[in-house]
């Protein structure tokens, strides 16, 4: 497995700055998405405020892994049971729709990666405790960073909040390392066991993004390449930061002035830096 790269103190800074960015471009979009904008139109806002004021490139356009084709649009808009990296275009929002809006920025060579979850008008009860839960899993996640803690105990509390409350996670896409590079090591499960896999050190940078049905686990890929939805058509939610491992806790990175609040148990942590510097 490739090493797993320790940030320096200049990168922490360049990551500071790049994950705000990314933060802020959904602070931006927030007010524009109602019933009746096209995720076309959103992706063209986003586009223009990262280019235009922010002075970003938007990391997902012409982004192509191995075996992709290069994904043709600014930001991912992921629609009701959408998934993830759903494609920006003539798609009108309706009223009570939900939509995962996934930004990634890059500022001086750094990666800002980090999602929230928005809704078009009134959304179903449904939706709203779907959201809600997804986001309580990705700060329980975070929660369990701290030197010498194990990605599986990220992975087990998610799995277990989310399961418990009758949703499922996906398992075929997770979490990853991020710096000068979009996607590295490690990855970041979203299931697992408390325990497993790589334990954490100070300096080490990556996101946790759980993706979570209100129906089976299962998905399928759109004939886009890109494109991945729930394969029983449930609603899909997501929520995802950026976290640096510090010497006493953790980091978040993608901190912006509207930023929704973290959960209240999250508050009461200790050893977490989740206010505005």
């Amino acid at each position: 497995m490739a090493s797993i790269s320790i940030k320096t103190d200049e990168d922490i800074r360049g990551m500071r700055v790049a994950g705000r960015l990314a933060a802020e471009v959904l602070d931006f979009i927030e007010p524009y998405v109602k019933p009746g904008i096209t995720t076309g139109e959103l992706d063209r806002l986003c586009h223009d405020y990262m280019i235009n004021v922010q002075g970003t490139v938007p990391a997902p356009l012409n982004y192509c892994p191995p075996g992709y084709t290069p994904f043709p649009k600014s930001i991912c808009t992921s629609v009701n049971d959408v998934v993830c990296h759903g494609i920006p275009g003539d798609k009108v929002l309706k009223n009570g729709d939900v939509i995962n809006i996934d930004i990634t920025v890059i500022k001086d060579g750094y990666h800002g990666d980090t999602s929230r979850m928005f809704f078009a008008g009134e959304p179903s009860i449904l939706a709203k405790r779907l959201s809600e839960i997804t986001y309580e899993c990705m700060w329980l996640g975070i929660s369990k960073i701290r030197p010498g803690a194990h990605l599986g105990d990220i992975g087990y509390v998610i799995q277990q909040h989310a399961e418990k409350s009758g949703y499922s996670v996906v398992r075929e896409f997770c979490g990853h390392g991020i710096g000068k590079v979009f996607h590295e090591e490690p990855q970041v499960l979203h299931y697992g066991r408390p325990g497993t896999l790589e334990k954490l050190v100070p300096g080490m940078i990556f996101t946790v993004e759980p993706m979570i049905n209100s129906g089976r686990r299962e998905i399928r890929e759109m004939g886009d390449g890109w494109t991945i939805k729930t394969k029983d058509r449930s609603l899909s939610a997501q929520w995802e930061h950026t976290v640096l491992v510090t010497e006493t806790g953790y980091e978040v990175l993608t901190v912006s002035p509207r930023m929704p609040a973290p959960p209240s148990f999250i508050q009461q942590s200790n050893g977490a830096t989740t206010t505005i510097a």
